[in-house]
């Protein structure tokens, strides 16, 4: 089954999207938008963004957990992965985002 987006409305009405792979773990997650239109603008990024590995930052937390952001050709973070208990497990979570990026499924969960 292919992933999907979800967009959602934080409490302060704030926008937000998800990035699900198929199994509908998040695998990826977008900053708060202050408007909808930007958090379907930040989709499309997504979608044009997700295929090259240059575009992944992969980087380590504090606590020595990896984890990594999505980066659009201006450099711009579009979205982050949660942690990971190991670099090959971010690795797969990339891959994912490589895979699962480009669907064109979106759920509008702001009513």
């Amino acid at each position: 089954m292919a992933g999907w987006y979800e967009i959602s409305q934080a409490s302060d009405g704030q926008y937000k999207f998800v990035l699900k792979a198929g199994n509908a773990e998040t695998i990826l997650t977008s900053e708060l938008y202050k408007a909808k239109a930007s958090a379907q603008n930040g989709i499309e990024s997504v979608q044009k963004n997700s295929g090259s590995d240059a575009n992944y930052d992969r980087v380590d937390a504090k606590n020595g957990k990896p984890y990594f952001n999505l980066k659009a050709a201006n450099h711009q973070i579009i979205g982050t992965s949660q942690l990971y208990s190991s670099a090959a497990a971010r690795d797969n979570g990339i891959e994912s985002v490589k895979n699962n990026g480009s669907t064109t499924t979106i759920k509008d969960l702001t009513g």
